[in-house]
């Protein structure tokens, strides 16, 4: 449970961090940022296998750079999932560069919640 806590946490602040630095991408408050990484959760839990199934031809052609899509879509479908919880991703270009920036901070994010767990 405190591993889950800490990753949820990570997966905030990583997105927090990663508004500021993407135009496009919009995290209004903290509380935002925690509702948009509990539903990416769920999103990348539920929805992204059944995705990267149906792509995974694409995704062998591309050498896996067809992922970058697919984390791009499930940004975009976190976003559509919380309307009203103040976070907004603008257009695909905004959730393609999201989806890469997110996922450099959220995993040097997620190396120290290891370190420290």
């Amino acid at each position: 449970m405190k591993h889950f806590l800490l990753t949820l946490l990570g997966t905030a602040i990583a997105l927090i961090i990663t508004a500021n630095i993407v135009p496009g991408l919009t995290v209004k408050s903290f509380v935002a940022a925690l509702v948009a990484a509990i539903v990416i959760g769920f999103v990348n839990a539920f929805v992204r296998p059944i995705l990267s199934f149906f792509t995974f031809p694409i995704t062998f052609f591309t050498f896996g750079l067809f992922t970058f899509v697919i984390n791009a879509l499930m940004l975009i479908l976190a976003s559509k999932l919380t309307p009203g919880y103040g976070f907004i991703v603008r257009d695909f270009g905004a959730a393609f560069i999201g989806s890469i920036v997110l996922s450099i901070v959220s995993s040097v994010i997620n190396y120290f919640v290891r370190a420290v767990d």
